[in-house]
């Protein structure tokens, strides 16, 4: 078994991650499109590649609890015993924005959506960063998200700054999305 944490493609993706570059990378579903959430710049890149709107908000993914910490404050302790307990299938929760996110995350909106990824490769990518990682298909709008990475390349090679080696986990379809609050199903996993 492959240990992410000290592959030097992995470890050079992380890196890039540190200078503001964007990436593709595999989730436990499909090929992500991810930078540093606090790089407006490559925010901005993704959000142009994608032909995606600002206010649809962007997912940040988690390699532990400890990384959402600070995005979670005010919350109650049995809504985050919830984002904390093992899920069946990947699960996006939305919290209430509590102004640690940058706009260009939140898209505006008064919830933020997180995830402790279950994916190796993603989590190595946190870990070796030292960050979240924003987190959105590889796929221009309208078109069906990368599942392997040559469709994840044919969609963007040379316009992106890299690509981690690896492959999308066993999940037939993206996150869920769950609000934290009520409970309600946003997007079926």
């Amino acid at each position: 078994m492959t240990n992410w944490l000290t592959h030097p493609d992995v470890d050079g993706a992380a890196q890039l991650l540190k200078q503001h570059a964007v990436i593709a990378y595999p989730t436990e579903a499909v090929w992500g499109l991810g930078c540093s959430p606090w790089s407006e710049l490559a925010v901005e890149k993704i959000l142009h590649l994608k032909q995606r709107p600002v206010e649809k908000g962007l997912i940040l993914l988690a390699s532990c609890f400890t990384q959402l910490e600070p995005f979670l404050r005010g919350l109650d302790s049995a809504l985050i015993a919830r984002i904390q307990a093992p899920c069946a299938k990947p699960t996006t929760w939305l919290v209430p924005n509590n102004g640690a996110a940058p706009a260009w995350i939140t898209g505006g909106r008064d919830t933020l959506a997180v995830r402790i990824t279950q994916h190796p490769i993603a989590a190595a990518l946190c870990e070796l960063s030292g960050d979240l990682l924003v987190s959105t298909s590889a796929n221009p709008q309208g078109l069906p998200p990368a599942r392997t990475a040559e469709e994840a390349r044919a969609y963007f090679s040379g316009l992106i700054d890299g690509f981690t080696p690896g492959e999308v986990g066993a999940a037939a379809n993206p996150s869920e999305i769950r609000d934290i609050v009520s409970g309600e199903v946003i997007r079926a996993g």
